[in-house]
């Protein structure tokens, strides 16, 4: 995809809002399972988990999701920028999934409006990291975006 940046400026910034958004689903996850323990693995109601709605099942999905997105952080090699985007859109399908059916049976996650917007929130940063974390070797980046709109702006006055 030549039309996301490499080695953007920001990418520290944005590495570590990824990285915070994984470590708030491990949190989430942890908390969610502790809270979560003694009801069934559907449940639909009971006990709010850090005042959003949850079920031992959605638990344990933000659990491993948390974790996935936190270990690829730390091995980096462009493997969280693809982790970033793949598991932001899914957790943004999920938000998604949890908007359409807050009020109905087909909630198995125990999902409330609190919590998808939390979720959509957490998808939006990861899929925005994940589309300005990428690094390359400075022979593989092309031309720097100052040396591209100079020469731009030089083609334009002429």
């Amino acid at each position: 995809m030549a039309h996301n940046p490499v080695n953007h400026p920001l990418r520290p910034i944005y590495r570590g809002l990824g990285a915070l958004a994984g470590v708030w689903l491990v949190l989430f996850g942890i908390v969610g399972i502790i809270v979560r323990s003694g009801d069934d693995f559907f449940a639909t109601s009971g006990d709010h988990v850090l005042g959003l709605g949850l079920n031992l099942f959605g638990a344990i999905v933000s659990l491993v999701t948390g974790i996935v997105i936190v270990v690829t952080t730390a091995l980096g090699r462009n493997l969280d920028t693809e982790a970033y985007k793949f598991l932001g859109w899914g957790v943004l399908g999920v938000a998604s999934y949890g908007l359409a059916t807050s009020r109905t049976d087909a909630n198995f996650l125990g999902f409330t409006i609190a919590t998808v917007i939390v979720d959509y929130l957490i998808g939006l940063v990861l899929v925005l990291a994940g589309l300005y974390i990428k690094s390359a070797p400075e022979s593989e980046t092309g031309e720097k975006r100052e040396a591209r709109e100079g020469s731009a702006k030089q083609t334009q006055s002429a």
